[in-house]
Order: C-alpha cells, then structure tokens, then sequence
C-alpha cells in the first residue's frame, strides 16, 4: 500500500507539467502575409516572429490598455514557450 502513496504524487505533479486542459489547438493566419510579431508581454517588445500556418496552443489572454486582445501561445509541436500575440492573427479550431 505504501508504494502507492509514493506514486500518486509524482503522477500529479508530472500532471502539472502537461498542456493545460484549456489550451487551444490554433494555427496563425496573419492576413497582412507578414510574419506575425511575438511580444515578451502583452503590446510589449518583440522578440521574434511566427510566419502563417505555424501550430501553436494558446494558454492564456489578456487585454492591453486600449482594449485589444492577446494571447499567450506556446508551440504545439514541442510545448515550448513562445510568447504574446495579437489575438486577431491566430485562429483556432
């Protein structure tokens, strides 16, 4: 029975680790054509860039001060961290 209580919580915090259970599946669909600008906070500094059809999950969304839209997104591939866009540009499915 012992070995059990051992087990549980090293499942539950690999748990914490996975992509949460609300993130969204969604692909980015900038209508300019241009490579979608990735921000290190929501209408902050550009980091890099995203061109269109790239599969990413958003995690979070936010609203900057003039009421637009973000999100946090994240590569669906890989799960690595990516950065903040502007919600428009991506589209989910």
């Amino acid at each position: 029975m012992k070995k059990y209580k051992i087990l549980l919580p090293i499942a539950l915090l690999s748990l914490a680790f996975a992509a949460p259970s609300y993130a969204q599946t969604c692909k980015v669909t900038d209508p300019t054509g241009t490579p979608l600008n990735v921000r290190a906070a929501v209408a902050g500094k550009i980091i890099g860039k995203l061109a269109n059809g790239k599969v990413v999950y958003i995690t979070e969304s936010r609203y900057d001060d003039k009421g637009r839209p973000w999100v946090l997104i994240f590569d669906a591939k890989t799960d690595n961290y990516i950065g903040w866009v502007f919600r428009e540009f991506v589209s989910c499915y």
